[in-house]
């Protein structure tokens, strides 16, 4: 049997931590009442925009170069097809020293022809077509692979682009400006209404690679139209923008 007196304490010790407990709950209750309906408190804060520009010159030229022809079968198709392109390609490794894995077919495909007579659907023969898309990293050489192309007899020479190849050493530049450009107009503005600029609470950008539309001056026949001259070729210059959004806090 336990004594009566060891009851009453353990009796009394539970009441007192349930009424404790209680308690703490009104107050936690009552605290939140307090509270209905107020937003939670944010830090007053000002978003300001930076913009960074930089000009980069293109070092790799890409450009897409096929051939296509109709024959009466495909096997002739395809022999006079290939070749052309198997021609082209030597080309590319032999003469132009261009490295294999910046060739690339694009597509090939064969499609039959059909001409129409009275209402009766005739087969005239096969087409086949093959493009490449070809990586130049030298780029004086553009010129001279489009007069190549008319040389061999390519009928397909297009999609000429130029690039910047790793492009993100500029964009980090071009971010750095603009970031600049964003802190001066802040404290510009803090200064300006009599505040204080705090943290930076968060930021954002936008990006843009504007690549120039290439300019070609025909000299003499246009290529795969029985050769001749190739085409002067000017690369032009990329601009890289970089939009950067700043939230300052305002002390």
């Amino acid at each position: 049997m336990i004594p009566n007196k060891i009851v009453t304490i353990f009796i009394g010790v539970f009441l007192t931590i349930g009424s404790i407990y209680l308690a703490l709950l009104s107050w936690n209750a009552y605290k939140a009442h307090d509270y209905i309906g107020i937003s939670p408190k944010t830090p007053h804060s000002i978003s300001i925009m930076g913009e960074g520009k930089i000009i980069g010159l293109p070092d790799v030229a890409k450009i897409q170069l096929g051939y296509s022809v109709e024959k009466k079968t495909v096997a002739e198709a395809q022999k006079d097809n290939s070749n052309k392109m198997n021609a082209m390609i030597d080309k590319l490794k032999k003469d132009f020293k261009i490295d294999p894995k910046d060739i690339q077919t694009a597509n090939y495909y064969i499609s039959p022809q059909y001409d129409w007579n009275d209402g009766k659907q005739t087969l005239r023969g096969y087409l086949v077509s093959q493009n490449l898309n070809v990586k130049l990293r030298q780029m004086d050489r553009v010129s001279s692979i489009i007069e190549a192309a008319g040389v061999i007899g390519l009928n397909q020479v297009g999609n000429l682009s130029f690039e910047i190849d790793n492009p993100e050493q500029l964009k980090q530049a071009a971010r750095e400006k603009a970031l600049a450009q964003a802190q001066e107009k802040a404290k510009t503005l803090a200064e300006a209404v009599g505040v204080k600029l705090g943290k930076v609470i968060s930021f954002s950008e936008s990006s843009s690679d504007n690549p120039p539309q290439p300019f070609y001056a025909l000299e003499k026949s246009a290529a795969g139209l029985g050769g001749g001259a190739g085409p002067t070729v000017e690369a032009g210059s990329n601009e890289i923008i970089i939009i950067a959004t700043v939230e300052y806090e305002i002390l």
